[in-house]
């Protein structure tokens, strides 16, 4: 059985946000078609599937690193504002994205809460592991 360690970043996380979004029906908020996903950022994304692409990424994070806390992956999705003149600095992502993600994840228990973050469970664990398995046998 193939796992997320074995196929590429990119390709995993392209494959479960299309199944996110399609399958598993991961709600995306209304107010996050026009929010910014951090304040280094000059404008909301343009890709208009961002939100199932952080969500598969956040899970991804959390199968391989986990138990991930809110902070930790702030300072992963985060970046280096452009100050004009002045030289550039780096900024945590927005909080409030992540949080909201984590908390659909709970509901469909792909994650549960420990002492320090999150954690994958058993179930989310499979489904990760069922998506990798797919995209090994496909026909290259």
């Amino acid at each position: 059985m193939t796992t997320v360690y074995e196929i590429p970043p990119e390709k995993m996380i392209e494959i479960a946000a299309g199944d996110l979004k399609n399958k598993v029906k991961f709600k995306m908020p209304d107010w996050a078609k026009f929010v910014k996903t951090g304040t280094h950022k000059e404008r909301m994304p343009q890709d208009d599937d961002w939100w199932w692409i952080r969500s598969a990424s956040i899970l991804r994070k959390i199968y391989i690193n986990g138990p991930v806390g809110v902070q930790r992956l702030k300072v992963a999705y985060g970046g280096k504002k452009n100050r004009g003149v002045k030289p550039e600095k780096f900024y945590r992502a927005s909080g409030k994205i992540i949080r909201i993600i984590l908390q659909e994840f709970d509901k469909i228990e792909f994650t549960k809460k420990v002492d320090n973050g999150r954690e994958i469970t058993s179930k989310g664990q499979s489904y990760l592991d069922k998506l990798a398995t797919e995209f090994s046998r496909k026909p290259k």
